[in-house]
């Protein structure tokens, strides 16, 4: 689909600034939202939503559905009289830059158990009760999945005893009525996350901004969907994976990457038209105004690894539904606005089939310069139907990229310079901006530019290394990093490229 031009920012909400060491979805996020309004930026691009496993990253989620509890404001959570002002008297002092997971759950927990007691006192249940019935497809079977979880002190499905592990009903039985209380919890816990981001988006809509979400292409092994439908993928009774996903080896890694994460029975899936997929798209589109669906190469084919192995080199491609997905997705739901995540290496079959639904694919401008580089990949050449990025979650800063390809690659940086038309030296931050503005003025109808770039951080700021696990995803920036002069530039770029 062609669109009108537009430009916004990619930014996680666990990095907005907040008392409570992490991000979340209170007024902070609606000064966020303000921020854009006042800099003629209508997209706020987000990292998946669900709730985080091992390693904290958010495209490992327990749920394929549910929201990341840890987003709940304790500022709404008082507003809406759960709490009391001396619940939050006397708060933690937490780093202001970056995110101690572990120090933020258990102060969040605390406060979260206080509130669902409060909750539980109330007469009037209605709504919540409604919630839990229009969601208990996916609902009822997260919250006893966590509660079991929390009950085996957070292992593995795997590891649980075989009786639950397989969900016999015997077992399903018994351990939904001893945990009665915490799945009631974990079904309020998810009941506040989506009230409260329905109420944010609801604002950034009436504000002229609209979400793009993302969608990770795998579920995680560790998750209630694999726990609850085991038959939709390829894993056994007991939780172990048969046929797992990753990426062959390449230029940059000898032996690929090896994700783990458990590959679709797509067979199984057809048999009722990907009804999971229908439901997962649906339940996206009711939080988010547009899906930039990561992997998307994987729905055409995909890199099929036997569970046994250890590195990605003993793997195969295998051809995925494609078309015959997208087409009963639509079929049921209409159409929907889709982001085509399609970098490194994609074949020909996997543009056609981009263009076939006329997806938008992503450009990264930090990949557009440098040894081969080619002419039609520079930005001036750039189709209209893409979305340019100055980077990725998955990136270095442009500031920390600039100054790593000023010491490696110098070419790069000369051909860098020749196309800007930069003939003196100049910043860091002088170049920064230099790129974001030549994102606003490609062909692309939309430009999307990290907050770290739009800060001009380094590489200290940077949100994710792939294939590296600690030190990820916890950035953060400050309230006061964002100022008047920056809404200016982004105003003027706005208005000078003509996306408003």
């Amino acid at each position: 689909m062609v669109l009108d031009r537009r430009s916004g920012i990619l930014l996680h909400p666990t990095s907005l600034p907040s008392k409570y060491g992490v991000g979340d979805l209170g007024n902070e996020a609606y000064s966020f939202v303000d921020f854009l309004k006042k800099s003629k930026q209508s997209l706020w691009q987000i990292l998946p939503l669900g709730p985080v496993g091992y390693g904290e990253s958010p495209y490992q989620s327990f749920s394929a559905f549910a929201g990341n509890p840890f987003l709940i404001s304790v500022d709404k959570l008082v507003e809406y009289d759960l709490l009391l002002d001396k619940d939050i008297d006397n708060i933690h002092e937490f780093n202001l830059d970056k995110i101690d997971f572990s120090k933020v759950k258990k102060f969040k927990e605390k406060l979260f158990k206080k509130a669902y007691k409060s909750f539980k006192s109330k007469n009037d249940l209605k709504d919540f009760i409604e919630f839990c019935s229009g969601n208990s497809y996916w609902l009822k079977d997260f919250a006893l999945f966590m509660a079991i979880k929390d009950y085996y002190g957070g292992v593995a499905w795997s590891e649980w005893d075989k009786d639950i592990a397989k969900r016999e009903a015997v077992a399903v039985k018994k351990y939904s009525e001893m945990l009665s209380e915490e799945i009631e919890y974990q079904q309020f816990l998810q009941y506040m996350f989506f009230t409260q981001w329905k109420e944010l988006k609801k604002y950034a809509n009436s504000r002229g901004i609209s979400i793009v979400g993302d969608l990770p292409l795998f579920i995680s092994n560790d998750s209630s969907d694999a726990w609850a439908q085991p038959e939709l993928f390829e894993i056994d009774e007991y939780g172990v994976s048969q046929k797992v996903a990753g990426v062959p080896p390449d230029y940059f890694s000898e032996t690929g990457q090896f994700w783990g994460n458990p590959h679709y029975k797509w067979d199984v899936m057809e048999k009722d038209d990907y009804k999971w997929w229908r439901d997962r798209f649906a339940a996206m589109l009711e939080t988010v105004d547009s899906i930039r669906i990561d992997h998307f190469r994987g729905f055409e084919s995909y890199w099929e690894i036997p569970g046994t192995e250890k590195t990605a080199v003993n793997g195969k491609w295998v051809k995925a539904p494609g078309s015959k997905l997208f087409n009963k997705v639509i079929e049921y739901l209409g159409d929907i606005s889709i982001i085509a995540e399609d970098l490194g290496f994609i074949t020909q079959e996997v543009m056609d089939l981009k263009d076939e639904f006329s997806f938008p694919g992503m450009k990264i401008l930090q990949f557009t310069f440098g040894l081969g580089a080619e002419e039609r990949f520079l930005p001036h050449n750039y189709e209209e139907s893409s979305v340019v990025y100055t980077g990725t979650h998955d990136n270095d800063t442009t500031i920390g990229w600039y100054k790593k390809t000023l010491a490696t690659e110098p070419e790069a940086v000369e051909q860098m310079k020749q196309y800007l038309n930069i003939e003196d030296e100049i910043s860091p931050e002088e170049f920064c901006w230099k790129l974001i503005e030549t994102a606003y003025k490609s062909k692309s109808n939309t430009a999307i530019i990290p907050m770290q770039d739009i800060l001009c951080l380094g590489s200290e700021a940077r949100m994710n290394t792939p294939g590296t696990i600690g030190g990820n995803w916890d950035w953060r920036f400050r309230e006061d990093m964002l100022n008047d002069e920056i809404i200016e530039k982004l105003k003027y770029l706005a208005v000078k490229y003509k996306r408003i």
